[in-house]
């Protein structure tokens, strides 16, 4: 923003701004400001112990995207520094610093394009978010910093990977152990293999396969979204509801491809439980729980109807297995092959095939089919389709013969793959059975009046009883399931057990840009874990990161990986203890997830070459603290912020990596975040015009409510801000036009840190002007001379000692919760206090302006640093103090009371703080003019709120 002609010429304008900022940001780094000690190690004072409590700070990780910052990206980053900084001001050792999760897609994407190699183009953006965020004013502690694609720290990476590869989750002590100590069990005969055969007698494949059933890390042929168009599979997130891949709009096929998979729901039980000891808002809780989907219920068994096979089905209401009229398969269940019949039974429903001449057509054009949708359309499709496969299963509670079904919206990935269908209490069954003619039985009964569609409330059961002695009708919801229950375990056709949605994760990606897998494999195909000396496996150079693609319509063809490419690097001769053998390197690459899992314990140690970090390092900063956060205290970093998109996976994957390292005792924190916060987004208006087309927000103006661009009206709208939008404003722009700290001063002030708010560049001036005369309170905008009165005729007022105290006390609170609008607005309304009483007067007193520009520094730094220098400090005011709340001045003497008459404040009183009711009562009915409206009569009612209010009903 342009300073007006004639300014005076000591003025805080953003000029100045930059010129300050700049200095103490060189001061900073040149001082080590931010350097936050270890108590051992590299990092650790030479001195001794690092002094005073800790305070661990961490943002998510952000990519180092080429288009660099915009003004809603530094919102989290301002945030956790504010509370950094005033938690270092009180005196305490905070660590916080911030790296970059660099492996991943859009880098490998621009290599393909232009060739360049994806480390160039990575470390150009990091150095550019880097001068961004240093032009922020950050305190990080930068010697804490790195990237997850350097080789230093992805050997750890691939160290942690090995950790969880040779272990096994001991299902009886509830934890994971080495994969070492399983095998020593087969081999003294504590375990016996799974056909009985001695551990001796077996052959080193076989003992291999059987020890790979039970690793947490493990491959496997599972269903994956492969994309011949892009040669590549592709996670669920990177696959559209109309089962095309977001880049290149390719189709999707589900396929099973050996893939390597994380054994996370080993975990499933510890993962949602201990989500009680967290302090993490409850919304986020919520959507952990329901993706773990733990639910209790039944295992049930129906027999195929003259077949060996039988279908296992989950389900979560085995009271309604009366009312089951059908089943359905998904399409990727591994019994349809075996189940679909060579014709059609004589008296076949033709709505049931699909219109093929045999339910063999009909069920391979029906998994094509499937197999071109994501997962997300076929659960909430309200089409369901569908197709016999010409076999029926028995219905164990009545002998009833029920047709076998494969549908779409039946997934793999949630039970066994396989419902019984009870259309009468579900209404996806309900909408399948009525497009299928299939017979639809209630087996609760509904409320009076209920017609039409399925019926999903409580109620007594009806229809439901058998000659076997299970009878259920009469019965709640709850009993019935007990009682069924109990008759399947009796009858051996079934048993309760608990079933999980969460499914094992997906660790393989046919990339270049992602950590190699510490794996190779022998002659005979066994995969080897290597040994510690040999990490890490660095990416080897390529001539073309791009993987092989193909026919886009071709399911049937298999990905090969850009690394199958380099052929020197993947046929290796090693060591691996028992002489030089040819081995073959693994050539998927790892998730950008692993990076992720656990870069905190990386900031803890981040120089350690013989360790991930040292434990005593660990322990100091993120080990439990029953001291000061209770007894079920599961440890973890201080406060962890990021935004919600994050709920689920990275923070799920996090924790189960990180209980993994708690259970083989290389951590003793069992929780990475103890303390989670979700902050808000920055979002801006948009404009389109005519033909939908958006313009550049910068250059439309507003006349009379209406915008218009290039003399065109346009339409506004609002969401996120970003360059298709063309609303797009820049941190740079604003350290420009403003400065850093008018930039931060503004962003904090938009409204509650956890609340999304709209930008608005014309108000970030309101800031910029209360900064200005916060200057002027210090500085003489003519002279550029103190302005600071440092005698005792100067000496603050009772008045001003409450209006400081006050402000002291709201603030320390509101740092300490995060409510960084509302410290900001009381120091608004502080420095409106002390410019209305000294603006004009010669000078400002310097008890009252000392605190306050302490009480700035964690918002706006470098002017809080500027002015405390000025004011005649030799050091910085980054430790502090932070200024200290005296009691005595928040006492008042006296207490405003509006009075209402009637429900509407007709004057107002005084009073001493400490009068009693009766005391307020008179006073308030004594008040010339609620006297005047009484009249001489005497009210109704009268109502005293203490310290509040008083109420006079007429």
């Amino acid at each position: 923003m342009s300073e007006a002609s004639g300014a005076p010429a000591h003025r805080y304008t953003a000029a100045v701004a930059g010129e300050i900022e700049r200095r103490w940001q060189d001061y900073w780094e040149k001082n080590g400001t931010f350097h936050a000690p270890n108590p051992v190690g590299d990092l650790a004072p030479e001195d001794g112990k690092p002094t005073g409590d800790k305070v661990f700070v961490q943002d998510m990780f952000p990519y180092p995207s080429g288009a660099g910052l915009h003004v809603g990206h530094p919102l989290g980053y301002i945030g956790t520094d504010t509370f950094a900084r005033f938690n270092r001001m009180l005196g305490r050792n905070v660590l916080h610093t911030l790296g970059f999760d660099a492996f991943g897609l859009p880098a490998e994407q621009y290599a393909v394009q232009t060739g360049t190699h994806p480390r160039v183009t990575t470390e150009a953006n990091i150095a550019n978010m880097k001068r961004q965020l240093r032009a922020l004013g950050l305190g990080h502690d930068e010697r804490r910093s790195f990237a997850t694609t350097d080789p230093e720290y992805y050997r750890w990476t691939q160290w942690i990977f090995l950790q969880i590869y040779n272990s096994y989750y001991d299902a009886e002590q509830g934890k994971a152990r080495p994969i070492a100590e399983l095998a020593a069990e087969f081999a003294d005969g504590t375990r016996q293999a799974p056909d009985g055969t001695p551990w001796s007698e077996l052959t080193r494949a076989e003992q291999a396969e059987i020890l790979d059933t039970y690793r947490l890390a493990y491959v496997t042929e599972s269903p994956v979204n492969w994309c011949p168009g892009l040669g590549t599979v592709l996670s669920n997130e990177e696959v559209t509801a109309e089962g095309r891949s977001e880049r290149g709009n390719f189709p999707v096929f589900r396929r099973n491809l050996k893939q390597w998979m994380m054994r996370i729901t080993a975990y499933a039980d510890r993962l949602v439980d201990d989500l009680d000891r967290l302090d993490w808002p409850e919304k986020v809780k919520a959507m952990q729980r329901n993706w773990i989907g733990r639910s209790h219920g039944a295992e049930v068994h129906f027999p195929v109807d003259e077949g060996k096979d039988t279908i296992e089905v989950f389900t979560t209401r085995p009271d309604t297995l009366f009312g089951v009229t059908y089943m359905v398969l998904a399409p990727e269940h591994p019994l349809v092959d075996s189940l679909t019949t060579e014709q059609w039974p004589s008296d076949v429903d033709s709505r049931w095939t699909g219109g093929a001449s045999t339910p063999t057509e009909a069920i391979a054009a029906y998994r094509r089919q499937a197999s071109m949708k994501s997962e997300l359309d076929r659960q909430e499709n309200r089409d369901k389709t569908g197709v016999f496969t010409g076999a029926y299963a028995v219905n164990p509670v009545n002998g009833a013969r029920i047709p076998i079904f494969v549908a779409d919206y039946v997934l793999m990935g949630y039970g066994t793959g396989a419902i019984m269908a009870v259309p009468g209490q579900d209404q996806r069954d309900w909408d399948f059975a009525e497009q299928y003619g299939l017979p639809i039985v209630r087996t609760v009964q509904p409320d009076e009046g209920f017609d039409g569609q399925a019926y999903t409330g409580d109620g007594p059961a009806i229809n439901s009883a058998n000659d076997s002695g299970l009878s259920l009708n009469g019965l709640g919801v709850d009993e019935a399931k007990k009682t069924t229950i109990a008759w399947l375990e009796e009858h051996g056709h079934g048993k309760g057990t608990v079933q999980y949605k969460l499914r094992d994760w997906l660790f393989s990606r046919q990339r270049y840009w992602g950590e190699p897998f510490p794996i190779v494999y022998d002659v005979e195909g066994i995969a080897h874990a290597l040994p510690e000396d040999m990490l890490p496996v660095e990416l080897p150079d390529v001539d073309e990161y791009a993987p092989t693609t193909y026919d886009p319509e071709d399911a049937e063809t298999k990905p090969s990986p850009p690394l199958e490419k380099a052929t020197d690097w993947v046929e290796v001769e090693l060591d691996l203890g028992d002489g030089p053998r040819p081995y073959r390197r693994e050539v998927n690459t790892m998730p950008n997830w692993a990076g992720s899992c656990w870069y905190q314990l990386r900031y803890v140690d981040p120089t350690n070459d013989e360790a991930m970090c040292d434990p005593e390092n660990e322990r100091y900063w993120m080990g439990p603290r029953p001291d000061k956060h209770g007894a079920d205290d599961p440890g973890g970093i201080d406060l962890y912020v990021g935004g919600v998109e994050h709920a689920v996976l990275h923070l799920l994957y996090a924790r189960f990596w990180h209980k993994v390292l708690y259970d083989l005792g290389h951590v003793s924190s069992e929780e990475p975040y103890r303390k989670l916060f979700n902050q808000g987004y920055i979002q801006a208006f948009a404009y389109t015009d005519s033909r939908g087309v958006y313009v550049p927000a910068e250059e439309v103006t507003e006349e009379n409510g209406k915008y218009f661009y290039g003399g065109e009206e346009v339409s506004q709208e609002y969401g996120k801000m970003g360059k298709s939008l063309k609303n797009v404003v820049t941190p740079d722009e604003m350290f420009d036009q403003f400065g850093a700290d008018t930039f931060r001063f503004y962003e904090m002030s938009m409204g509650p840190f956890d609340d999304s708010r709209p930008w608005a560049t014309k108000d970030v001036v309101g800031a910029q002007r209360f900064l200005q005369r916060l200057w002027r309170l210090v500085i003489n905008e003519d002279t550029g001379e103190l302005r600071v009165s440092e005698s005792d005729t100067a000496e603050p007022t009772e008045d001003d000692l409450r209006a400081l105290h006050k402000a002291i006390a709201g603030v320390r609170a509101d740092y300490t919760d995060l409510r960084f609008n509302t410290a900001g607005a009381k120091l608004i309304e502080l420095n409106n206090y002390l410019t209305k009483t000294y603006g004009s007067a010669e000078a400002t007193p310097r008890g009252l302006i000392e605190p306050l520009v302490l009480m700035l520094a964690p918002l706006c730094p470098h002017i809080a640093e500027e002015l405390w220098q000025r004011l005649g400090h030799e050091t910085s005011l980054t430790h502090g103090p932070f200024p200290e709340v005296d009691e005595r001045y928040l006492i008042e003497d006296t207490v405003e009371y509006p009075i209402q008459v009637n429900g509407k404040v007709r004057s107002r009183i005084t009073v001493p703080a400490d009068a009693d009711d009766d005391a307020v009562r008179a006073a308030a009915l004594g008040e010339e003019k609620i006297a005047a409206l009484l009249d001489g009569g005497e009210p109704r009612k009268v109502i005293v709120v203490p310290g509040r209010l008083v109420n006079v009903v007429v």
